[in-house]
């Protein structure tokens, strides 16, 4: 986040209106909620995590055990324990909805 001058960038009648309320102080005006990035979609971390998650989900369905995913991944057993609870949860919307659609087209 910049710091801006208001009267560098906020028209004479708006500012003049504005220092009634506020002066010589920091104030943050937020962005519309529907311009608002979610967290980590700029940063690419929401992505990265949720492909981390989803490799460790392969992983136990393959055989791997919660405390070999803990070593790992150096994540608690409770975190994995979550981590394949979501995402086995997830994968069971996604087949039940590929069902479903494979159904309406019979």
């Amino acid at each position: 986040m910049n710091y801006k001058n208001g009267k560098d960038v906020l028209p004479p009648n708006l500012l003049k209106e504005l220092q009634a309320y506020i002066q010589g102080e920091l104030l943050y005006i937020p962005k519309p909620h529907n311009e608002r990035a979610a967290w980590g979609e700029k940063s690419g971390s929401r992505i990265m995590i949720k492909r981390r998650n989803d490799e460790i989900f392969q992983h136990y369905v393959s055989g791997s055990s919660v405390q070999e995913l803990e070593r790992q991944y150096h994540l608690s057993s409770e975190s994995i324990r979550k981590i394949i609870m979501k995402t086995r949860s997830a994968s069971a919307i996604k087949v039940q909805t590929e069902y479903d659609a494979a159904k309406a087209r019979i």
